[in-house]
């Protein structure tokens, strides 16, 4: 957060949040709301009611032409040429050697791919796919485009307030949608595209908007009792409680899909075709291959434990480190994310961590810490 608050760029939102009183700081460029009353106050009000946070930040991209899907697939371990119209998948775009470039999110619209990924890494994103991809396909970024993620058990009931509709007669209403489904919907003659998903654990939607039109949005859901403007500080501690990495921190190009526990997102199919970017060396890991591996800490005690943190054998001798770390408001209590060897990594085992010259007892936890509340199909 050393950036020059004067080159930072700004939200569709800026002076919105400003005139709610926001703490602003930069973020990935931008300069964004880190809290409004407090991160307790907000974190909490997310789990038991609806936040709304500003995720404009992100990169928004729409990647169209014939074959995209299986193009994608070069430099992606997902199976998306299976992906059915109106669904979402999880992946990650691997750098030639199988290294983490960044996690993101993928929408088969029925006309198009829609990509949502990192803001701190977008341009290199859109460099990167753009030299890999081939040239029929147009990789359009969506700078016009506002995204905010209203997130929380009550986030259902609140949007239905808005009475937002599809855009054809027939489609679902967007509170129908279940998780990882999207479509794009009607709110006052504006297009939205609506997506079921998040980053908080809960129950929640993510909305794409045009610029223009985003303080209208935020303003219309804010008016409601159960939905409260939320900043950075409680995005932080609730994606944590959710057991979810963030790119630069928990994941980066040094680290491989194994090691940073995300397995789920090498999809069976494509690694029995193999035919992704760094493929030979990220299945070499699979499933438990890996010399390493991200895994939960429960902290004993009160404090925290942050970021750079080290891992530590009997003899003090650094054996991994800790890649987020910081207070549960749900568990009271605190807890970690941290890369170490996978012969400690078991559920329950004895951890200790270096801080400050300071050593903490831990041990290895199941996550989500908290259980994610997302609103599925039911199973047949």
């Amino acid at each position: 957060m050393s950036q020059n608050i004067d080159n930072l760029k700004q939200l569709p939102l800026g002076d919105w949040h400003r005139g709610l009183g926001a703490r602003m700081v930069p973020f990935a460029g931008y300069e964004m709301p880190v809290q409004y009353e407090g991160v307790m106050a907000e974190h909490i009000w997310t789990r038991t009611e609806a936040g709304l946070f500003d995720v404009s930040h992100m990169g928004q991209l729409q990647l169209s032409g014939e074959g995209a899907a299986e193009a994608l697939e070069a430099i992606v371990p997902g199976n998306l040429s299976a992906l059915a119209a109106g669904k979402i998948r999880y992946t990650l775009l691997l750098a030639q050697d199988g290294g983490i470039l960044d996690d993101l999110m993928v929408t088969n619209t029925g006309r198009n791919l829609y990509l949502v990924v990192n803001g701190a890494t977008k341009h290199d994103d859109i460099a990167y796919m753009r030299s890999q991809l081939p040239d029929n396909l147009k990789l359009d970024h969506m700078e016009d485009a506002a995204l905010l993620a209203l997130q929380g058990p009550k986030a259902s009931a609140a949007l239905a307030k808005l009475n937002i509709q599809p855009l054809q007669e027939g489609w679902p209403l967007p509170t129908d949608l279940y998780f990882m489904e999207a479509g794009p919907f009607l709110w006052n003659d504006i297009p939205l595209g609506i997506s079921r998903s998040g980053y908080t654990g809960e129950d929640g939607f993510e909305i794409s908007v045009p610029a223009e039109h985003a303080v209208a949005l935020a303003t219309a859901l804010t008016a409601l009792e159960e939905v409260r403007p939320i900043g950075l500080g409680a995005r932080d501690s609730l994606r944590l409680e959710a057991g979810l990495p963030l790119y630069g921190h928990d994941m980066g190009p040094e680290i491989l899909p194994v090691e940073a526990n995300l397995s789920f997102a090498l999809s069976k199919a494509r690694r029995e075709e193999g035919n992704f970017a760094g493929a030979e060396r990220v299945l070499s890991q699979y499933p438990n291959k890996a010399a390493k591996k991200r895994v939960g800490l429960f902290v004993d005690g009160r404090q925290p434990i942050r970021e750079g943190a080290s891992v530590v054998d009997d003899a003090g001798a650094a054996i991994g480190n800790v890649t987020s770390g910081g207070f549960s408001p749900t568990l009271q209590r605190p807890i970690a994310m941290a890369y170490v060897p996978m012969g400690l990594a078991e559920t329950g085992t004895a951890i200790i961590v270096e801080q400050r010259k300071k050593q903490i007892a831990c041990t290895v936890a199941d996550m989500p810490f908290v259980p994610h509340n997302y609103y599925r199909k039911p199973k047949l």
